[in-house]
């Protein structure tokens, strides 16, 4: 296991003198070996998350203090056993380095361990509204006074951690209420977990060097009323706001990407998309990543995404820590697989929940632009963390 706690760097608890991303891609290339071809994307590899304050490592951007118990910055398992779900043959497949491993696994499988009834969490809000109409009219500032074009702000939700709360049966509450098609569930030691119901993916890497981003900017609710919702859908498209705010992280992806592909492409741009809660427009920016690099380089060239920070990138991170005066952990950065044959997906760690050993934190931000409204942003923080928290207990007092 490849952790980072607090800057430093571990393999199997053991210190290493590198940065986390320096011994990730070292590990990957000693652990890799011929594959034969298979028609699961993911059939061993590391897989894991990085939290969004690695981004300080890279480009030595300003960050807000605060820790997260149980919670490493950085976190990779290498696993050479792995189970495929086909939902859509209904199928299962096991990939393993030997008879008696697959045999280890499915014996595991056949006594499966008893999740705790889920306790309902109390959510409270530790962002006033108050307070995130300020750091959003001190945004705007910033972008008047042209020092930025946009950033994302975030406010924060927490619960305290219920006594025998499964991090397991939680998740399995929230991807129930809120399924997305990049949902994950990342365990850090015994105590903590990273709970994702994300819709984002950041950066995927297929085995021929095609390289393809999906930011998500623009925001509505859905509504049970089939009126309400294609009203809904037709106002999101209209918007010109909504299109800037995804125009602008679209331009600055191109850029991140362009540091290390080639005919970097948007073969779609503010397209619609919709999930269990929200409308999204959605663009698609595409690459080849050039010859000799590989997925650890895409990541260093472009985490933190861009669509959760802003533009220009390191300014708008050095505003983000001041007006947000906390460390976001996981929440902005992104989980990730990487196959041993050089294969990545990976998603943004938005809809993101964090157990740590005393606590529950839930986060949820917008993209702030010239033309933004105050109170029109407080709005979708609770379109988008809503769901999460009533999936998960109660919000009294939340508005």
């Amino acid at each position: 296991m490849l952790c980072v706690r607090n800057g430093a760097v571990s393999l199997d608890g053991t210190p290493c003198g590198q940065d986390g991303f320096a011994v990730l891609a070292a590990e990957l290339a000693r652990r890799r070996t011929r594959q034969a071809a298979v028609d699961a994307p993911f059939s061993g590899g590391a897989a894991g998350f990085i939290g969004y304050e690695m981004g300080a490592a890279l480009d030595r951007a300003p960050i807000a203090p605060g820790t997260f118990p149980g919670i490493p910055t950085m976190q990779f398992g290498f696993y050479d056993t792995v189970l495929s779900f086909d939902h859509a043959a209904g199928a299962v497949r096991l990939f393993a380095p030997d008879a008696a491993s697959a045999d280890d696994i499915v014996a595991r499988l056949a006594r499966p361990p008893a999740l705790t009834a889920r306790a309902d969490l109390s959510w409270r809000q530790d962002t006033a509204r108050a307070t995130h109409l300020t750091r959003v009219r001190e945004t705007l500032r910033y972008i008047q006074a042209g020092d930025i074009y946009q950033a994302n702000i975030a406010a924060r939700f927490t619960a305290e951690r219920p006594a025998g709360l499964s991090p397991a049966a939680l998740y399995l509450a929230l991807r129930a209420a809120c399924p997305a098609p990049f949902a994950a569930f990342i365990a850090c030691g015994t105590q903590g977990a990273v709970l994702s119901a994300s819709p984002e993916r950041f950066m995927q890497l297929r085995t021929d060097g095609t390289v393809e981003t999906r930011p998500i900017k623009g925001t509505r609710p859905r509504s049970d009323s089939p009126a309400c919702d294609e009203a809904a859908k037709t106002a999101l498209l209209a918007s010109g706001k909504d299109r800037a705010e995804n125009l602008m992280i679209v331009d600055l992806l191109r850029n991140d990407l362009a540091r290390v592909a080639d005919g970097v492409s948007v073969p779609a741009l503010c397209a619609l998309e919709s999930f269990a809660h929200v409308h999204h427009l959605v663009s698609t920016v595409r690459g080849r990543l050039r010859p000799g690099l590989g997925p650890v380089d895409l990541l260093r060239a472009s985490f933190p995404g861009g669509s959760i920070t802003g533009a220009p990138k390191l300014r708008a991170m050095a505003i983000i820590a001041a007006l947000e005066g906390q460390a976001r952990g996981p929440y902005c950065g992104c989980a990730a697989w990487i196959g041993f044959d050089g294969a990545m997906d990976s998603s943004i760690l938005i809809r993101t929940l964090t157990v740590t050993q005393t606590g529950i934190m839930a986060q949820a931000g917008g993209g702030i632009v010239a033309d933004s409204d105050p109170a029109e942003e407080w709005d979708e923080v609770l379109t988008k963390i809503m769901p999460l928290l009533r999936a998960t207990g109660t919000t009294t007092g939340i508005a």
